[in-house]
């Protein structure tokens, strides 16, 4: 067996523009990767390579020098083991350890048998509002909650504070928080001088977590937050970069969160979200898997994976139907929950 190592960039398509407090997205790169023997190309593993620009820890100089001593050495990268040589490009891991987990399996993206790819469980996901003006974020809440949404996840910090608060009390107007759970995630939009005075503010409206309310890196400034915050705080950002266990323990045990939020994509894969968690869980942390905008592909795998850690929160990922020329899937969204029918295809013609 001669395996081979073949990646292909593809940019995602937003459907409408994106609003964070990091800029407003409308489109994606991401890059696929086929692992196969050399004798039977197409009958491959596939994965999803998601670095995100300006965000992921792989975003550096020498990424596409990596992707590249990569389709040159692919016996470099057999076994699982060979990962941790990737332990500085945690989205580059992360689309190969899909990617030959596949290749390993029946090579039909199928790569956590369950309940949930038997079409007979689905997995509780919330909806995500996109910043913009009042108006734009109402209608997202309104269409959401019609399409039987019970949690939603509101980006803020990009606008004026009063017209968020103001789009929360509309909420909290119409929907108690027995009837609606609010996470807002302020992607580190707050300054740390006022960042106590905005969550009371926020507390209000009966939220149930922020995420990432400060810029990543100020543990001193975050254990504060978590120490007097009014909502439950939950790292997010924070998480990237922090590649060893040496360095992952010290940073829960300083900042000592009520959270943290996981996106195998950015901090390493599966086995490194599962470090992770069980890092939080010797803690009494509590967690749950967000997809970091990948396409069906990747988005599939995590999805997958997450449903076989047993938890019943609800997870970050229904974020399939933003793209326009999103990768046709099994995966399918019905009401508040992400399900997958084994009787659709993929469409992997343009891969």
């Amino acid at each position: 067996m001669q395996l081979k190592i073949k990646i292909i960039p593809y940019v995602l398509q937003f459907k409408n523009a994106a609003g964070t407090s990091r800029g407003v997205l409308r489109e994606k790169k991401t890059w696929f990767v086929k692992v196969f023997d050399s004798s039977a190309p197409y009958d491959f593993g596939l994965g999803e390579i998601n670095m995100f620009q300006g965000l992921s820890f792989d975003d550096r100089p020498d990424f596409y020098n990596m992707l590249d001593w990569i389709q040159n050495n692919p016996a470099h990268f057999c076994e699982e083991s060979d990962l941790k040589k990737l332990a500085d490009f945690p989205a580059v891991r992360f689309g190969l350890e899909t990617a030959l987990l596949d290749y390993r399996n029946q090579k039909n993206r199928l790569l956590f048998p369950s309940l949930f790819t038997e079409n007979k469980k689905g997995i509780p996901i919330n909806g995500l509002i996109w910043m913009g003006d009042k108006e734009f974020m109402l209608k997202q809440i309104r269409d959401k909650m019609d399409n039987g949404f019970r949690c939603l996840k509101m980006k803020i910090g990009a606008i004026d504070f009063s017209s968020e608060l103001a789009v929360l009390k509309a909420i909290r107007t119409r929907f108690s928080g027995q009837d609606l759970e609010l996470r807002v995630d302020a992607n580190g939009a707050f300054e740390i001088k006022n960042a106590l005075v905005k969550i009371a503010e926020l507390a209000k409206f009966n939220i149930h977590s922020i995420e990432q309310p400060i810029k990543q890196g100020h543990w001193k400034h975050m254990n504060n937050l978590c120490a007097k915050t009014t909502i439950p705080i939950a790292l997010d950002e924070e998480l990237i970069g922090v590649n060893e266990m040496k360095k992952r323990t010290q940073l829960l045990e300083e900042i000592q969160p009520q959270y943290i939020i996981l996106k195998p994509a950015l901090v390493g894969g599966f086995l490194a979200s599962e470090k992770w968690i069980a890092l939080a869980n010797e803690r009494n942390i509590s967690w749950w898997i967000t997809s970091a905008l990948e396409s069906n592909i990747g988005l599939s795998a995590i999805a997958q994976w997450t449903f076989n850690l047993q938890t019943n929160n609800y997870q970050g990922l229904g974020t399939g139907q933003l793209y326009t020329n999103n990768i046709e899937s099994p995966l399918v969204v019905k009401g508040e929950r992400l399900f997958y029918d084994p009787h659709k295809s993929w469409g992997l013609s343009d891969i």
